[in-house]
Protein backbone atom coordinates (compact mmCIF):
# COMPACT_ATOMS: atom_id res chain seq x y z
CA UNK A 1 0.00 0.00 0.00
CA UNK A 2 1.33 3.42 -0.99
CA UNK A 3 1.03 6.34 1.45
CA UNK A 4 1.39 9.82 -0.03
CA UNK A 5 1.40 13.23 1.67
CA UNK A 6 1.20 16.28 -0.62
CA UNK A 7 1.74 19.60 1.17
CA UNK A 8 -0.15 18.37 4.28
CA UNK A 9 -0.52 20.72 7.25
CA UNK A 10 -2.45 20.05 10.45
CA UNK A 11 -3.38 22.21 13.43
CA UNK A 12 -4.98 20.79 16.59
CA UNK A 13 -8.09 22.68 17.73
CA UNK A 14 -6.44 23.42 21.08
CA UNK A 15 -3.44 25.12 19.44
CA UNK A 16 -2.90 28.37 17.54
CA UNK A 17 -0.06 27.16 15.30
CA UNK A 18 0.03 24.04 13.10
CA UNK A 19 1.86 20.93 14.34
CA UNK A 20 2.53 19.68 10.80
CA UNK A 21 3.64 22.17 8.14
CA UNK A 22 3.68 21.40 4.42
CA UNK A 23 4.55 17.69 4.66
CA UNK A 24 5.54 16.03 1.37
CA UNK A 25 6.26 12.33 1.79
CA UNK A 26 5.72 9.11 -0.15
CA UNK A 27 6.06 5.67 1.46
CA UNK A 28 6.00 2.76 -0.98
CA UNK A 29 4.47 -0.65 -0.38
CA UNK A 30 6.86 -2.96 1.50
CA UNK A 31 9.22 -0.23 2.69
CA UNK A 32 10.62 -0.16 6.21
CA UNK A 33 10.80 3.46 7.33
CA UNK A 34 12.05 4.99 10.59
CA UNK A 35 10.67 8.39 11.64
CA UNK A 36 12.78 10.24 14.23
CA UNK A 37 12.81 13.70 15.73
CA UNK A 38 12.77 15.53 19.05
CA UNK A 39 9.73 15.45 21.35
CA UNK A 40 6.96 17.65 19.94
CA UNK A 41 8.44 17.59 16.41
CA UNK A 42 5.24 16.19 14.91
CA UNK A 43 6.27 12.50 14.62
CA UNK A 44 3.24 11.10 16.41
CA UNK A 45 0.92 13.56 14.65
CA UNK A 46 2.24 12.25 11.32
CA UNK A 47 1.50 8.73 12.56
CA UNK A 48 -2.06 9.76 13.51
CA UNK A 49 -2.57 10.95 9.94
CA UNK A 50 -1.42 7.57 8.62
CA UNK A 51 -3.68 5.51 10.92
CA UNK A 52 -6.74 7.73 10.38
CA UNK A 53 -7.10 9.24 13.86
CA UNK A 54 -6.54 12.51 11.99
CA UNK A 55 -8.93 13.74 10.67
CA UNK A 56 -11.58 11.19 11.78
CA UNK A 57 -11.14 11.11 15.57
CA UNK A 58 -8.90 14.05 16.51
CA UNK A 59 -10.33 17.51 16.02
CA UNK A 60 -8.30 20.01 14.07
CA UNK A 61 -7.77 21.68 10.73
CA UNK A 62 -6.07 19.71 7.95
CA UNK A 63 -5.03 20.95 4.50
CA UNK A 64 -3.24 19.43 1.53
CA UNK A 65 -3.72 15.93 0.14
CA UNK A 66 -3.16 12.62 1.94
CA UNK A 67 -3.96 9.37 0.15
CA UNK A 68 -3.71 5.65 0.90
CA UNK A 69 -3.41 3.53 -2.24
CA UNK A 70 -4.59 6.50 -4.26
CA UNK A 71 -7.74 7.06 -2.16
CA UNK A 72 -8.05 10.43 -0.42
CA UNK A 73 -8.42 10.00 3.37
CA UNK A 74 -11.42 12.34 3.33
CA UNK A 75 -13.27 9.71 1.28
CA UNK A 76 -12.50 6.92 3.76
CA UNK A 77 -14.23 5.87 6.97
CA UNK A 78 -12.19 5.21 10.12
CA UNK A 79 -13.20 1.53 10.01
CA UNK A 80 -11.53 1.24 6.59
CA UNK A 81 -8.25 2.32 8.15
CA UNK A 82 -8.33 -0.52 10.67
CA UNK A 83 -8.33 -2.97 7.75
CA UNK A 84 -5.24 -1.31 6.28
CA UNK A 85 -3.14 0.03 9.19
CA UNK A 86 -2.36 -1.61 12.54
CA UNK A 87 -0.93 0.63 15.28
CA UNK A 88 0.99 -0.01 18.50
CA UNK A 89 0.73 3.15 20.62
CA UNK A 90 3.38 4.34 23.09
CA UNK A 91 0.62 4.99 25.67
CA UNK A 92 -0.41 1.33 25.98
CA UNK A 93 -3.08 1.84 28.67
CA UNK A 94 -5.30 3.63 26.16
CA UNK A 95 -5.19 0.66 23.77
CA UNK A 96 -6.47 -2.22 25.93
CA UNK A 97 -9.96 -3.59 25.29
CA UNK A 98 -9.88 -7.11 26.82
CA UNK A 99 -10.16 -8.18 30.46
CA UNK A 100 -7.24 -10.58 29.98
CA UNK A 101 -4.11 -10.60 27.83
CA UNK A 102 -5.57 -13.43 25.74
CA UNK A 103 -8.83 -11.52 25.13
CA UNK A 104 -6.92 -8.40 24.15
CA UNK A 105 -4.77 -10.24 21.63
CA UNK A 106 -7.86 -11.99 20.23
CA UNK A 107 -9.91 -8.80 19.84
CA UNK A 108 -9.11 -8.22 16.15
CA UNK A 109 -9.82 -11.87 15.34
CA UNK A 110 -13.19 -11.68 17.12
CA UNK A 111 -14.11 -8.67 14.99
CA UNK A 112 -13.37 -10.79 11.92
CA UNK A 113 -15.67 -13.55 13.27
CA UNK A 114 -12.85 -16.10 13.45
CA UNK A 115 -14.01 -19.24 15.27
CA UNK A 116 -12.68 -19.93 18.76
CA UNK A 117 -11.09 -23.16 17.54
CA UNK A 118 -9.12 -21.29 14.87
CA UNK A 119 -8.45 -18.32 17.10
CA UNK A 120 -6.84 -20.11 20.04
CA UNK A 121 -3.67 -21.44 18.31
CA UNK A 122 -3.10 -18.07 16.60
CA UNK A 123 -3.37 -16.18 19.91
CA UNK A 124 -1.12 -18.71 21.68
CA UNK A 125 1.55 -18.56 18.94
CA UNK A 126 1.49 -14.76 18.82
CA UNK A 127 1.77 -14.49 22.62
CA UNK A 128 4.74 -16.87 22.57
CA UNK A 129 6.43 -14.71 19.93
CA UNK A 130 6.52 -11.76 22.35
CA UNK A 131 7.08 -13.86 25.50
CA UNK A 132 3.55 -13.51 26.91
CA UNK A 133 2.37 -17.12 26.70
CA UNK A 134 2.52 -17.50 30.52
CA UNK A 135 0.42 -14.35 31.06
CA UNK A 136 -2.61 -15.02 28.84
CA UNK A 137 -5.01 -15.08 31.81
CA UNK A 138 -3.58 -11.96 33.48
CA UNK A 139 -5.31 -8.55 33.32
CA UNK A 140 -3.32 -6.19 31.02
CA UNK A 141 -3.53 -3.30 33.53
CA UNK A 142 -1.76 -5.44 36.19
CA UNK A 143 1.34 -5.91 34.01
CA UNK A 144 4.58 -3.93 34.00
CA UNK A 145 5.11 -1.19 31.40
CA UNK A 146 7.16 -3.43 29.15
CA UNK A 147 4.70 -6.31 29.37
CA UNK A 148 1.85 -3.94 28.42
CA UNK A 149 3.82 -2.84 25.36
CA UNK A 150 4.17 -6.45 24.29
CA UNK A 151 0.40 -7.06 24.68
CA UNK A 152 -0.25 -4.12 22.32
CA UNK A 153 2.32 -5.48 19.87
CA UNK A 154 0.71 -8.92 19.92
CA UNK A 155 -2.71 -7.33 19.38
CA UNK A 156 -1.76 -6.09 15.93
CA UNK A 157 0.46 -9.03 14.98
CA UNK A 158 -2.62 -11.29 14.81
CA UNK A 159 -4.33 -8.94 12.34
CA UNK A 160 -3.57 -9.14 8.63
CA UNK A 161 -3.14 -5.45 7.76
CA UNK A 162 -1.01 -3.88 4.98
CA UNK A 163 0.81 -1.36 7.18
CA UNK A 164 2.24 -1.85 10.68
CA UNK A 165 2.79 1.45 12.50
CA UNK A 166 4.85 1.37 15.70
CA UNK A 167 4.70 4.57 17.78
CA UNK A 168 7.74 4.37 20.08
CA UNK A 169 7.65 0.58 20.54
CA UNK A 170 10.77 0.60 22.75
CA UNK A 171 9.58 3.29 25.19
CA UNK A 172 8.86 0.95 28.12
CA UNK A 173 10.95 -2.10 27.24
CA UNK A 174 14.12 -3.39 28.86
CA UNK A 175 17.10 -3.63 26.46
CA UNK A 176 16.89 -7.36 25.81
CA UNK A 177 13.13 -7.26 25.20
CA UNK A 178 13.57 -4.12 23.08
CA UNK A 179 16.19 -5.88 20.97
CA UNK A 180 13.83 -8.84 20.59
CA UNK A 181 11.02 -6.45 19.55
CA UNK A 182 13.16 -4.94 16.78
CA UNK A 183 14.07 -8.49 15.69
CA UNK A 184 10.36 -9.41 15.58
CA UNK A 185 9.54 -6.30 13.54
CA UNK A 186 12.42 -7.04 11.15
CA UNK A 187 11.36 -10.68 10.82
CA UNK A 188 7.78 -9.57 10.11
CA UNK A 189 9.04 -7.25 7.40
CA UNK A 190 11.13 -9.95 5.74
CA UNK A 191 8.48 -12.69 6.01
CA UNK A 192 5.38 -10.72 5.04
CA UNK A 193 6.66 -7.82 2.94
CA UNK A 194 4.32 -5.50 4.84
CA UNK A 195 5.02 -1.78 5.02
CA UNK A 196 6.64 -1.05 8.39
CA UNK A 197 6.72 2.45 9.89
CA UNK A 198 8.59 2.92 13.18
CA UNK A 199 8.33 6.20 15.11
CA UNK A 200 11.09 6.16 17.74
CA UNK A 201 13.57 8.30 19.68
CA UNK A 202 16.12 5.53 20.06
CA UNK A 203 17.96 5.57 16.75
CA UNK A 204 20.75 3.22 17.82
CA UNK A 205 18.36 0.56 19.16
CA UNK A 206 16.30 0.50 15.96
CA UNK A 207 19.39 0.36 13.73
CA UNK A 208 20.42 -3.06 15.06
CA UNK A 209 18.53 -4.10 11.90
CA UNK A 210 18.44 -2.41 8.51
CA UNK A 211 15.83 0.18 7.55
CA UNK A 212 15.26 1.53 4.05
CA UNK A 213 14.93 5.20 4.96
CA UNK A 214 15.07 7.54 7.93
CA UNK A 215 12.73 10.54 8.05
CA UNK A 216 14.07 13.24 10.41
CA UNK A 217 11.41 15.69 11.64
CA UNK A 218 11.70 18.90 13.63
CA UNK A 219 9.25 21.70 14.34
CA UNK A 220 6.54 20.08 12.22
CA UNK A 221 8.60 19.74 9.04
CA UNK A 222 10.67 17.03 7.36
CA UNK A 223 14.33 18.00 7.74
CA UNK A 224 15.78 14.94 6.01
CA UNK A 225 14.53 11.90 4.09
CA UNK A 226 17.58 9.76 3.45
CA UNK A 227 19.46 6.53 4.15
CA UNK A 228 20.74 5.77 7.67
CA UNK A 229 24.40 5.96 6.58
CA UNK A 230 23.97 9.36 4.89
CA UNK A 231 22.14 10.70 7.95
CA UNK A 232 24.86 9.52 10.33
CA UNK A 233 27.52 11.49 8.45
CA UNK A 234 25.40 14.60 7.88
CA UNK A 235 25.72 16.23 11.32
CA UNK A 236 21.92 16.62 11.42
CA UNK A 237 21.47 14.31 14.43
CA UNK A 238 23.43 16.60 16.78
CA UNK A 239 21.83 19.72 15.31
CA UNK A 240 18.33 18.42 15.96
CA UNK A 241 18.88 16.86 19.38
CA UNK A 242 18.98 13.17 18.43
CA UNK A 243 21.44 10.97 20.31
CA UNK A 244 24.15 9.52 18.10
CA UNK A 245 24.95 5.84 18.66
CA UNK A 246 27.46 5.40 21.51
CA UNK A 247 30.01 3.57 19.34
CA UNK A 248 29.82 6.35 16.72
CA UNK A 249 30.47 9.04 19.37
CA UNK A 250 33.40 7.03 20.79
CA UNK A 251 34.99 6.63 17.35
CA UNK A 252 34.68 10.38 16.76
CA UNK A 253 36.12 11.21 20.21
CA UNK A 254 39.10 8.98 19.40
CA UNK A 255 39.72 10.91 16.16
CA UNK A 256 38.72 8.08 13.79
CA UNK A 257 37.92 9.26 10.25
CA UNK A 258 34.66 7.60 9.20
CA UNK A 259 33.02 7.79 5.80
CA UNK A 260 29.64 6.76 4.40
CA UNK A 261 31.24 3.75 2.71
CA UNK A 262 32.15 2.36 6.16
CA UNK A 263 28.40 1.82 6.79
CA UNK A 264 28.54 3.81 10.07
CA UNK A 265 24.83 3.30 10.86
CA UNK A 266 25.33 -0.41 11.60
CA UNK A 267 27.95 -1.50 14.13
CA UNK A 268 27.63 -5.14 12.99
CA UNK A 269 29.04 -4.30 9.54
CA UNK A 270 31.26 -1.33 10.44
CA UNK A 271 34.95 -2.36 9.99
CA UNK A 272 36.01 -1.11 13.45
CA UNK A 273 39.20 -3.20 13.49
CA UNK A 274 40.93 -0.62 11.28
CA UNK A 275 40.54 1.92 14.12
CA UNK A 276 41.92 -0.34 16.89
CA UNK A 277 45.22 1.53 17.40
CA UNK A 278 43.49 4.93 17.63
CA UNK A 279 40.93 3.64 20.12
CA UNK A 280 43.62 2.01 22.28
CA UNK A 281 45.65 5.24 22.28
CA UNK A 282 42.55 7.18 23.29
CA UNK A 283 41.70 4.91 26.23
CA UNK A 284 45.39 5.00 27.26
CA UNK A 285 45.04 8.76 27.83
CA UNK A 286 42.39 8.24 30.50
CA UNK A 287 43.27 9.72 33.89
CA UNK A 288 40.83 8.54 36.58
CA UNK A 289 39.35 11.24 38.79
CA UNK A 290 39.06 10.49 42.50
CA UNK A 291 35.60 11.42 43.81
CA UNK A 292 35.44 13.34 47.06
CA UNK A 293 32.13 12.52 48.70
CA UNK A 294 31.15 11.85 52.29
CA UNK A 295 29.51 8.44 52.50
CA UNK A 296 26.47 8.89 54.71
CA UNK A 297 23.50 6.57 54.07
CA UNK A 298 20.30 8.51 53.36
CA UNK A 299 18.03 5.61 52.39
CA UNK A 300 18.71 2.13 53.77
CA UNK A 301 16.83 -0.94 52.52
CA UNK A 302 17.31 -3.95 54.80
CA UNK A 303 16.10 -7.46 53.93
CA UNK A 304 13.11 -6.14 52.01
CA UNK A 305 10.61 -8.82 50.95
CA UNK A 306 7.20 -8.33 49.36
CA UNK A 307 4.65 -10.48 47.53
CA UNK A 308 1.57 -9.17 45.71
CA UNK A 309 -0.27 -12.49 45.81
CA UNK A 310 1.19 -14.14 48.93
CA UNK A 311 2.72 -16.84 46.74
CA UNK A 312 5.52 -15.47 44.53
CA UNK A 313 7.83 -12.79 45.91
CA UNK A 314 8.14 -9.61 43.86
CA UNK A 315 11.13 -8.76 46.06
CA UNK A 316 13.09 -11.22 48.17
CA UNK A 317 15.53 -10.24 50.94
CA UNK A 318 16.85 -7.15 49.11
CA UNK A 319 19.43 -5.06 50.96
CA UNK A 320 21.20 -1.91 49.74
CA UNK A 321 21.66 1.73 50.68
CA UNK A 322 21.66 5.03 48.82
CA UNK A 323 24.18 7.54 50.15
CA UNK A 324 23.48 11.21 50.60
CA UNK A 325 24.45 13.18 47.47
CA UNK A 326 24.68 10.08 45.27
CA UNK A 327 23.09 9.41 41.87
CA UNK A 328 22.48 5.67 41.79
CA UNK A 329 20.64 3.48 39.28
CA UNK A 330 18.40 0.49 39.93
CA UNK A 331 18.52 -1.83 36.91
CA UNK A 332 16.57 -4.91 35.90
CA UNK A 333 14.17 -6.38 33.40
CA UNK A 334 10.47 -5.52 33.24
CA UNK A 335 8.66 -7.16 36.16
CA UNK A 336 11.87 -7.78 38.15
CA UNK A 337 10.68 -5.77 41.17
CA UNK A 338 12.30 -2.38 40.49
CA UNK A 339 9.09 -0.34 40.71
CA UNK A 340 7.93 -2.35 43.73
CA UNK A 341 10.86 -0.83 45.66
CA UNK A 342 9.48 2.65 44.89
CA UNK A 343 5.97 1.72 46.08
CA UNK A 344 7.40 0.36 49.34
CA UNK A 345 9.50 3.49 49.92
CA UNK A 346 6.46 5.71 49.19
CA UNK A 347 4.34 3.74 51.67
CA UNK A 348 1.77 2.67 49.07
CA UNK A 349 2.72 -0.93 49.95
CA UNK A 350 3.81 -2.36 53.29
CA UNK A 351 6.72 -4.88 53.22
CA UNK A 352 6.13 -8.48 54.28
CA UNK A 353 9.58 -8.45 55.88
CA UNK A 354 12.53 -6.12 56.21
CA UNK A 355 12.92 -2.44 57.00
CA UNK A 356 13.26 0.91 55.23
CA UNK A 357 15.25 3.60 57.04
CA UNK A 358 15.58 7.25 56.05
CA UNK A 359 18.38 9.19 57.74
CA UNK A 360 18.58 6.30 60.21
CA UNK A 361 14.91 6.48 61.22
CA UNK A 362 12.34 3.75 60.59
CA UNK A 363 10.24 4.94 57.66
CA UNK A 364 7.24 2.82 58.73
CA UNK A 365 6.55 5.36 61.50
CA UNK A 366 5.74 8.03 58.87
CA UNK A 367 2.55 8.48 56.84
CA UNK A 368 2.54 8.65 53.03
CA UNK A 369 2.17 12.45 53.25
CA UNK A 370 5.12 12.75 55.65
CA UNK A 371 7.27 10.53 53.42
CA UNK A 372 6.34 12.64 50.36
CA UNK A 373 8.03 15.69 51.93
CA UNK A 374 11.33 13.81 52.03
CA UNK A 375 11.05 11.62 48.90
CA UNK A 376 9.74 12.82 45.54
CA UNK A 377 8.74 10.12 43.07
CA UNK A 378 8.25 10.63 39.34
CA UNK A 379 6.28 7.65 38.02
CA UNK A 380 6.86 5.93 34.68
CA UNK A 381 3.49 6.86 33.14
CA UNK A 382 2.73 10.60 33.39
CA UNK A 383 -1.01 9.94 32.99
CA UNK A 384 -0.94 8.21 36.40
CA UNK A 385 0.28 11.42 38.08
CA UNK A 386 -1.42 14.33 36.33
CA UNK A 387 -4.62 15.53 38.06
CA UNK A 388 -5.15 19.07 36.70
CA UNK A 389 -6.25 20.43 33.35
CA UNK A 390 -3.71 23.27 33.06
CA UNK A 391 0.08 22.91 33.31
CA UNK A 392 0.56 25.74 35.82
CA UNK A 393 -2.15 24.29 38.09
CA UNK A 394 -0.43 20.89 38.01
CA UNK A 395 3.03 22.25 38.87
CA UNK A 396 1.81 24.54 41.70
CA UNK A 397 -0.60 22.05 43.32
CA UNK A 398 1.90 20.64 45.85
CA UNK A 399 3.19 24.11 46.77
CA UNK A 400 -0.33 25.33 47.53
CA UNK A 401 -0.75 22.45 49.98
CA UNK A 402 2.31 23.76 51.85
CA UNK A 403 0.61 27.13 52.39
CA UNK A 404 3.26 29.26 50.65
CA UNK A 405 2.62 32.81 49.46
CA UNK A 406 1.45 33.36 45.87
CA UNK A 407 4.67 35.20 45.04
CA UNK A 408 6.83 32.30 46.29
CA UNK A 409 4.64 29.73 44.51
CA UNK A 410 4.88 31.57 41.19
CA UNK A 411 8.64 32.12 41.45
CA UNK A 412 9.41 28.48 42.24
CA UNK A 413 7.02 27.21 39.55
CA UNK A 414 8.40 29.50 36.83
CA UNK A 415 12.00 28.61 37.75
CA UNK A 416 11.39 24.88 37.49
CA UNK A 417 9.30 25.20 34.30
CA UNK A 418 12.18 27.10 32.70
CA UNK A 419 14.68 24.46 33.79
CA UNK A 420 12.47 21.66 32.45
CA UNK A 421 12.01 23.44 29.10
CA UNK A 422 8.31 24.07 29.70
CA UNK A 423 8.08 27.81 30.36
CA UNK A 424 6.59 28.61 26.95
CA UNK A 425 3.83 26.05 27.57
CA UNK A 426 2.90 27.26 31.08
CA UNK A 427 -0.57 28.51 29.99
CA UNK A 428 -1.31 25.39 27.91
CA UNK A 429 -3.75 22.60 28.81
CA UNK A 430 -1.96 19.34 29.65
CA UNK A 431 -3.98 17.47 26.99
CA UNK A 432 -2.30 19.50 24.23
CA UNK A 433 1.14 18.10 25.12
CA UNK A 434 2.95 15.08 23.71
CA UNK A 435 3.61 12.09 25.97
CA UNK A 436 7.21 13.23 26.50
CA UNK A 437 6.15 16.77 27.37
CA UNK A 438 3.64 15.40 29.91
CA UNK A 439 6.53 13.50 31.47
CA UNK A 440 8.40 16.77 31.97
CA UNK A 441 5.34 18.31 33.63
CA UNK A 442 5.29 15.51 36.22
CA UNK A 443 9.01 15.94 36.87
CA UNK A 444 8.55 19.69 37.28
CA UNK A 445 5.69 19.15 39.76
CA UNK A 446 7.97 16.99 41.94
CA UNK A 447 11.16 19.07 41.61
CA UNK A 448 9.31 22.22 42.65
CA UNK A 449 8.79 20.57 46.08
CA UNK A 450 12.59 20.28 46.59
CA UNK A 451 12.69 16.75 48.07
CA UNK A 452 15.83 15.30 49.71
CA UNK A 453 15.62 12.11 47.64
CA UNK A 454 14.30 12.10 44.10
CA UNK A 455 13.25 8.76 42.59
CA UNK A 456 12.86 8.76 38.81
CA UNK A 457 11.02 5.71 37.45
CA UNK A 458 11.99 5.33 33.76
CA UNK A 459 12.62 9.06 33.20
CA UNK A 460 13.50 8.67 29.51
CA UNK A 461 10.31 6.84 28.44
CA UNK A 462 8.79 9.01 25.73
CA UNK A 463 11.58 11.59 26.01
CA UNK A 464 13.97 12.65 23.30
CA UNK A 465 17.70 12.94 23.95
CA UNK A 466 17.81 16.75 24.03
CA UNK A 467 14.97 17.07 26.55
CA UNK A 468 16.06 14.31 28.90
CA UNK A 469 19.67 15.54 28.71
CA UNK A 470 18.57 19.05 29.67
CA UNK A 471 16.38 17.68 32.43
CA UNK A 472 18.97 15.31 33.86
CA UNK A 473 21.71 17.93 33.57
CA UNK A 474 19.40 20.10 35.68
CA UNK A 475 18.94 17.25 38.18
CA UNK A 476 22.73 16.75 38.16
CA UNK A 477 23.18 20.43 39.02
CA UNK A 478 20.63 20.07 41.85
CA UNK A 479 22.65 17.09 43.02
CA UNK A 480 25.91 19.08 43.05
CA UNK A 481 24.65 22.45 44.26
CA UNK A 482 21.86 21.46 46.67
CA UNK A 483 22.96 17.94 47.55
CA UNK A 484 19.72 16.33 46.34
CA UNK A 485 20.11 12.53 46.22
CA UNK A 486 18.82 10.76 43.12
CA UNK A 487 17.75 7.17 42.51
CA UNK A 488 17.03 6.35 38.86
CA UNK A 489 15.02 3.22 38.12
CA UNK A 490 15.65 2.44 34.49
CA UNK A 491 16.71 0.01 31.80
CA UNK A 492 17.91 2.80 29.51
CA UNK A 493 21.58 1.88 29.36
CA UNK A 494 22.55 5.20 27.74
CA UNK A 495 20.98 7.20 30.57
CA UNK A 496 22.59 5.07 33.26
CA UNK A 497 25.98 5.26 31.54
CA UNK A 498 25.90 9.04 31.40
CA UNK A 499 24.36 10.04 34.71
CA UNK A 500 24.95 7.40 37.41
CA UNK A 501 28.03 6.12 39.16
CA UNK A 502 26.71 3.02 40.93
CA UNK A 503 24.20 0.40 39.81
CA UNK A 504 21.98 -1.88 41.87
CA UNK A 505 20.85 -4.80 39.70
CA UNK A 506 17.64 -6.75 40.42
CA UNK A 507 16.77 -9.99 38.65
CA UNK A 508 13.81 -12.26 39.43
CA UNK A 509 13.07 -10.39 42.70
CA UNK A 510 16.63 -10.71 44.07
CA UNK A 511 19.59 -8.33 44.20
CA UNK A 512 22.36 -9.78 42.04
CA UNK A 513 24.83 -6.87 41.96
CA UNK A 514 25.66 -3.62 43.75
CA UNK A 515 28.77 -2.20 42.08
CA UNK A 516 30.19 0.77 40.15
CA UNK A 517 28.18 1.27 36.96
CA UNK A 518 31.10 0.68 34.58
CA UNK A 519 31.90 -2.58 36.38
CA UNK A 520 28.31 -3.79 35.90
CA UNK A 521 28.34 -2.72 32.26
CA UNK A 522 31.53 -4.70 31.66
CA UNK A 523 29.94 -8.03 32.66
CA UNK A 524 27.87 -9.54 29.80
CA UNK A 525 26.72 -12.55 31.87
CA UNK A 526 25.43 -10.35 34.67
CA UNK A 527 23.59 -8.08 32.23
CA UNK A 528 22.08 -11.08 30.46
CA UNK A 529 20.78 -12.43 33.78
CA UNK A 530 18.97 -9.11 34.34
CA UNK A 531 17.57 -9.02 30.76
CA UNK A 532 19.82 -6.07 30.00
CA UNK A 533 22.14 -5.85 27.02
CA UNK A 534 25.76 -4.84 26.60
CA UNK A 535 26.12 -1.35 25.21
CA UNK A 536 27.67 -0.71 21.82
CA UNK A 537 30.66 0.72 23.74
CA UNK A 538 31.33 -2.73 25.20
CA UNK A 539 30.84 -4.36 21.80
CA UNK A 540 33.24 -1.86 20.20
CA UNK A 541 35.90 -2.37 22.89
CA UNK A 542 35.52 -6.15 22.64
CA UNK A 543 35.87 -6.18 18.84
CA UNK A 544 39.07 -4.11 18.80
CA UNK A 545 40.64 -6.05 21.70
CA UNK A 546 40.58 -3.40 24.47
CA UNK A 547 41.06 -5.29 27.73
CA UNK A 548 40.30 -2.44 30.11
CA UNK A 549 36.63 -2.07 29.15
CA UNK A 550 35.92 -0.29 32.44
CA UNK A 551 38.58 2.33 31.65
CA UNK A 552 37.28 2.64 28.08
CA UNK A 553 33.79 3.45 29.38
CA UNK A 554 35.17 5.89 31.96
CA UNK A 555 37.15 7.69 29.25
CA UNK A 556 33.99 7.93 27.14
CA UNK A 557 31.93 9.32 30.04
CA UNK A 558 34.65 11.84 30.93
CA UNK A 559 35.02 12.98 27.29
CA UNK A 560 31.25 13.33 26.84
CA UNK A 561 31.00 15.31 30.09
CA UNK A 562 33.83 17.66 29.05
CA UNK A 563 32.20 18.20 25.65
CA UNK A 564 28.99 19.57 27.20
Amino acid sequence: MTIEFKNVSFRYDALVNPTLKGINLRIEKGEKVLIIGPSGSGKSTLGQCINGLIPHAIEGEISGSLSLNGTEIRDMKLTQYTELVGTVLQDTDSQFVGLTVGEDIAFALENQCVSVADMYPVVKATAKMVDLDALLNHAPHDLSGGQKQRVSLAGILVDDVDVLLFDEPLAALDPKTGKRTIEIIDQLHRDTGKTIIIIEHRLEDVLTHAVDRVILMDNGTIVADTTPNTLMMSGLLERHGIRQPLYFSALKHAGCALSETDSPAYLSTLPVEQFASQLKRWVGDYVPSIPTRDITPLLSIEGLTYSYDGDKNALEDVTFSVDRGEIVSVLGKNGSGKSTITKLVMGVLEPDAGMIRFEGEDFSDLSIFERSKKVGVVMQNPNHMISHHMIMEEVTFGLRNLGLSEAEIEKRALDVLELCGLSKYRHWPVDALSYGQKKRVTIASILVMEPELLILDEPTAGQDYRNYSNMLSFIQSLNKERGITVMIISHDMHLVLEYTTRSIVIADSKLIADAPMTSVFSQPQLLDEANLATTSLYQLADRVGIRDVDGFMQQFIQTESNAK
